[in-house]
């Protein structure tokens, strides 16, 4: 019998590929991206559009997301109404710093953008919600791996590690070195390691067992990250992440690091 969860996981790849800059894709592209060949990868599409996860274009023959997971986000959303509350959180987090603000999630083993909101100003740093974060390249993937399970973090770290800029750091010591930072700390600041000019603070949040499940970050362009607006980041970072804690039914640890922004009164 062939190996389903096997099965399972290389179709959730191709689903993994769709993001909102690429909302389409051919076949070609998506064995380009899977590594799959061309039959393989049909006859996971196939499978996945037969279940309304995928929809092939007529004219374009591109695929796309199917109608499938509206009815299952409509149904997360009825029973666990997290989104709502990712939203508001955000748009408080825009309101209070200016800058563009973002949450992340765990997802198939990688850590995504689940939603943001960006900030009103003309000079801002641009997300795609559905982005994959870099675990090594960016503030809120080092800091999840700060609070993860030790074997997710090895394992992150085991990984090929691609440059993103010239600042970009991938050697593995140097950055269990951040990640132990982050865990003392309680949060990580990473200054353009995976885009130019674009410095990012990220706390975690957790779930009702106590496990991490993701990050809340702020973006914001280097040229107005100074001391100051970095304290105010990490002081409203930190009431955020209560937030989301809250909402997943969870709470920041009682030993959760303290740092210079809680004598802020939130």
């Amino acid at each position: 019998m062939a190996n389903t969860s096997s099965t399972v996981d290389k179709a959730l790849t191709l689903l993994g590929f769709f993001t909102e800059r690429r909302s389409a894709a051919g076949l070609s592209e998506l064995a380009r991206l899977s590594g799959f060949n061309k039959a393989t990868t049909l006859r996971f599409l196939n499978s996945l559009e037969a279940k309304g996860f995928v929809e092939q274009d007529a004219a374009t023959r591109a695929y796309h997301l199917g109608p499938a997971f509206l009815r299952f986000a409509q149904v997360r959303e009825s029973s666990f109404p997290f989104a709502r509350a990712v939203r508001d959180i955000l748009h408080g987090l825009v309101e209070k710093t200016g800058e563009t603000a973002h949450v992340s999630a765990l997802s198939g083993g990688v850590l995504a953008n689940i939603d943001r909101v960006e900030s009103k100003r003309s000079n801002r740093v641009v997300l795609d919600p559905g982005e994959v974060l870099p675990f090594h390249a960016t503030a809120s993937g080092i800091v999840y791996l700060a609070f993860a399970d030790p074997d997710v973090t090895g394992a992150a770290l085991k990984a090929p590690l691609t440059d993103h800029t010239a600042k970009t750091i991938t050697d593995p010591a140097a950055i269990r070195a951040r990640v132990d930072q982050a865990r003392a700390d309680g949060y990580a600041r990473a200054g353009e390691t995976y885009e130019d000019q674009v410095v990012g603070l990220a706390l975690p949040y957790f779930g009702p067992s106590g496990a991490v499940c993701g990050a809340v970050a702020v973006a914001l362009p280097k040229a107005r990250a100074s001391d100051g607006a970095e304290a105010l980041i990490l002081r409203e970072l930190r009431t955020a992440a209560r937030k989301l804690s809250g909402a997943c039914g969870g709470a920041l640890p009682d030993d959760f690091p303290q740092f210079p922004a809680d004598d802020v009164k939130e």
